[in-house]
């Protein structure tokens, strides 16, 4: 009697303690997973599923199994005696939540504007016409636009951005070098860099914008050029006030 009980309890520690292969079959969606790592990280074993989605590992209970695959969430099993003992062992691994990288909320194709203003205003036109094309029209009844029109509200923008443009190309070709050298040097940059007394700072300015150079200096708007311009000229205008 006692060899029988010893006999059962050898037996149980063989079922449960001892490794045995474990079989079974990798899917996803009901679509089989090929290539997945299937580790025991007690035992440190490695396997991978075959084509068909199927592996097999040596295990015990209480292991645990990890299931690796590219863009599938990781997954984790503890074995027991029911997993062990399962003959059809289907492992469900899930897809990795993928960002959507844009969300149309409407059915009007969206628009990837280009570098180019004359392509991304041919685009606009394009758009401008389809959408109109799909907008409901009321018969009899005027809806303050032209079919298959200009769009005169961009057009008066664009005209609008060309006046800006100009005024403010006009504003900085007006500006007078002396304005100009004020604006970027400050006036210890006259008095200790070219040194120059404080009451000879406008004399020398207005000496330095009498050179027809001095329109070019300020059209081309470098701070260097500017600041050459200054050290050559107050070379001139000291030669100049020594001679008198």
């Amino acid at each position: 009697m006692k060899i029988k009980i010893l006999s059962i309890v050898f037996l149980l520690y063989s079922k449960f303690c001892l490794s045995q292969t474990i079989n079974g079959k990798i899917v996803s969606n009901n679509y089989a997973v090929s290539n997945v790592e299937v580790i025991n990280s007690n035992s440190r074993a490695l396997s991978f599923s075959d084509a068909k989605g199927n592996f097999s590992i040596d295990a015990k209970t209480s292991d645990i199994l990890v299931f690796v695959a590219k863009n599938y969430e990781l997954k984790k099993i503890v074995l027991n005696h029911l997993i062990v003992n399962d003959k059809d062992l289907i492992v469900e691994l899930e897809l990795k939540a993928e960002e959507l990288n844009e969300v149309v909320v409407s059915k009007i194709p969206s628009i990837k504007l280009s570098s180019n203003q004359k392509y991304q205003v041919g685009t606009l036109d394009k758009y401008g016409l389809e959408k109109s094309a799909y907008t409901p029209k009321v018969i009899g009844v005027n809806m303050g636009t032209v079919e298959n029109g200009m769009n005169f509200i961009r057009i008066g923008k664009l005209i609008g951005s060309l006046f800006k443009k100009e005024k403010k190309s006009t504003e900085k070709s007006i500006i007078n070098f002396k304005d100009y050298a004020k604006s970027n040097c400050n006036e210890n940059y006259f008095l200790n860099s070219l040194n120059l007394k404080k009451d000879e700072i406008e004399l020398f300015l207005n000496y330095c914008e009498a050179d027809p150079k001095s329109k070019k200096v300020t059209e081309s708007n470098n701070i260097l050029s500017m600041m050459d311009f200054l050290f050559q000229k107050n070379i001139e205008f000291k030669k100049a006030n020594t001679k008198e």
